[in-house]
């Protein structure tokens, strides 16, 4: 097989390990009645062994054109080829039942779409399940809990409507080309109930202002924000002198729910 030159400009480096595509697919635990949505397809080696489990339909969206003919000539008309950019794609559009999702994100734009996909509407509609690869430093800052060095922006948007499981950390060597990070398998479910908010920028918002000063403690941030800050730190039981890692999610959530009531 021709060796495809993988492109740095799009964050490309394909997965080769044959055990690592079958833990993957494995996580799906594909139907007849299921359909796929595969981002990053790059050179199918995924996507050949999803289609192995019969799937209703596949659409798979691969930015790189000369990838996209690629798959096309390989597959024919297999499965349904996006040459689009993920970032672009309208996923409410592509189907009208939730979709299960796989993808070697691009390194490089992996928490933008992540975010997006929190960001959706109807998550709970858009997506059954997603198992997803990010770099390992990134899955790391997804799943990070309360008082972590990692904990931040990322796990508290993240936690706030999804439920997450950590599958495996992969090797370098199980790419070409050989990257220089290790990368991390999460399978990611969208919470069915959740933290009822106006609007999820909100919460970007309210995080962005408390972690962008992370070793500080959060009476500055929290006074940048609200007026009344012993009667809010009262209803809350928030401690001022704390720093934003000290905060659970929960806080947060509520904190924007204060946030949001000051915009009516």
């Amino acid at each position: 097989m021709k060796l495809i030159n993988p492109k740095k400009s799009l964050g490309q480096n394909f997965l080769t390990d044959n055990n690592i595509i079958n833990i993957i697919v494995d996580q799906g635990n594909i139907n007849e009645n299921d359909i796929i949505l595969e981002v990053g397809p790059g050179t199918g080696s995924l996507t050949e062994k999803i289609l192995s489990k019969n799937p209703k339909k596949i659409f798979a969206i691969e930015k790189d054109k000369y990838l996209s003919k690629n798959l096309n000539k390989k597959f024919n008309e297999k499965l349904i080829i996006i040459n689009e950019d993920i970032l672009k794609i309208d996923e409410n559009k592509l189907s009208n039942q939730p979709m299960i999702v796989f993808g070697n994100l691009p390194y490089n734009i992996s928490t933008q779409i992540l975010v997006k996909w929190i960001k959706l509407f109807d998550l709970n509609k858009t997506f059954k399940k997603l198992i997803l690869m990010f770099q390992k430093e990134v899955a790391e800052r997804i799943i990070a809990t309360t008082n972590k060095k990692n904990y931040g922006r990322l796990a508290v948007l993240s936690s706030w409507r999804l439920n997450i499981k950590k599958i495996i950390d992969v090797s370098p060597n199980s790419f070409y080309p050989v990257p220089k990070v290790k990368s991390t398998v999460l399978l990611i479910e969208p919470k069915k109930e959740y933290f009822a908010l106006r609007n999820p920028k909100n919460l970007e918002h309210i995080t962005k202002i408390f972690f962008n000063q992370r070793r500080k403690m959060i009476k500055k941030p929290i006074n940048l924000v609200f007026r009344n800050v012993n009667n809010l730190s009262k209803k809350l039981n928030i401690n001022i002198n704390d720093r934003p890692q000290n905060l659970p999610p929960q806080v947060y959530f509520e904190l924007c729910k204060e946030y949001e009531k000051l915009l009516l």
